[in-house]
């Protein structure tokens, strides 16, 4: 990750808000893919969208996190889907919005999901500043910064 002081700490950070993550997992999914689309990462959204669909997230939640409609979502989705654009844009809930997830999150699913999105802003800032792409993507132009994890320019 061109950060061997601070890259364990990150992977350990992700690794937690994946696996140990006390929202449900599609609503946790459905948080990260809309991350990846504002932010634009390519990479994010691509393997988010196929882990999304097999912790069961389906198709229309998925692109509703393109587009950011909550047309045809369940009022879960819908909720999640808007907080995780309220946080994008504000940086914060307020109150009004804190009480509409707590309807149906705990205060610990809330924060989760919180730390969750903060910390995939965090991964697509990293993968677009270092242009890192998916398989089928192709690799930036010579010249370019290489894409990370690739021995170039090492």
């Amino acid at each position: 990750m061109h950060s061997p002081a601070l890259a364990p700490g990150v992977l350990a950070l992700g690794d937690a808000v994946l696996r140990q993550n006390s929202l449900p997992d599609p609503l946790r999914e459905l948080a990260i893919v809309r991350v990846g689309h504002v932010y634009k990462a390519a990479y994010e959204v691509h393997h988010h969208e196929n882990l999304a669909r097999l912790v069961g997230l389906g198709q229309e939640a998925i692109a509703a996190a393109a587009t950011g409609s909550p047309e045809g979502l369940s009022g879960a989705e819908a909720a999640v889907l808007a907080a995780t654009d309220r946080l994008l844009a504000r940086h914060t809930l307020d109150e009004a919005e804190r009480k509409e997830l707590l309807a149906f999150l705990t205060v610990n699913q809330l924060a989760d999901l919180v730390i969750t999105v903060g910390f995939y802003q965090l991964i697509c800032d990293f993968l677009n500043t270092f242009e890192v792409t998916t398989a089928d993507e192709p690799a930036p132009p010579y010249g370019e910064a290489p894409a990370a994890g690739s021995d170039e320019g090492r």
